[in-house]
């Protein structure tokens, strides 16, 4: 099993302090172990390939937005602590910027989320300008994008994680509209694998 970067960090700890307790207070050996088995489940980074042609999900979880903003739709998709929270492009270009952006930490699934702390990924494709926002949830403290400027990105490649609850947003080209979302709000989704938009030419 492939884990997301940061899981060390975490889990050996957790580990670590099983060890000790065992030989000390093995009922809080067995709390520390279990700690550490839940963070390591939390940072799984499993393989995923699109189901078909189109937009894939930037992440696992229910679609909590949909919305027209100016000449574009966008498609935001919440994590439960029980998803996988690896992000995935949703198509194919090329890294613009890569803007950080401090702010709250709210509860992802609410409307206030938009003033929490993000990360923002410009992306240019060949439908137009488009953008990924990572965006941090209560109890998420840490986004890490794994591209940068001038990076070339892949359909469903990895493209970064955020640490305990969040959500991704994708912002469509201008070239898509509403009839061509396949997904609406509640709808569960997989990263790099569920197809959110699709589009014939």
């Amino acid at each position: 099993m492939r884990f997301a970067p940061g899981a060390r960090r975490f889990a050996v700890p957790a580990f670590a302090a099983a060890a000790v307790l065992a030989l000390v207070a093995p009922p809080f050996a067995l709390v520390a172990l279990a700690a550490g088995g839940f963070v390591a489940w939390f940072f799984r980074d499993p393989e995923r390939r699109p189901s078909g042609p189109g937009v894939v999900s930037p992440a696992d979880g229910h679609v909590s937005v949909v919305r027209e903003e100016g000449d574009q739709l966008r498609v935001g998709v919440f994590m439960n602590v029980t998803d996988v929270h690896v992000n995935r492009a949703p198509f194919e270009g090329r890294v613009e910027r890569v803007t950080h952006r401090p702010g709250k930490h709210l509860p992802a699934f609410s409307k206030e989320s938009e003033r929490n702390e993000r990360v923002d990924i410009d992306v240019e494709t060949d439908r137009g300008p488009a953008e990924l926002s990572l965006i941090a949830g209560a109890f998420a403290r840490r986004i890490h994008p794994y591209v940068e400027a001038g990076d070339d990105l892949d359909r469903a490649q990895r493209i970064g994680h955020i640490d305990f609850g969040s959500r991704a947003d994708v912002l469509l080209p201008p070239a898509y509209d509403r009839g061509d979302l396949l997904v609406e709000e509640g709808d569960s989704v997989r990263a790099g694998e569920s197809i959110v938009a699709a589009r014939e030419r």
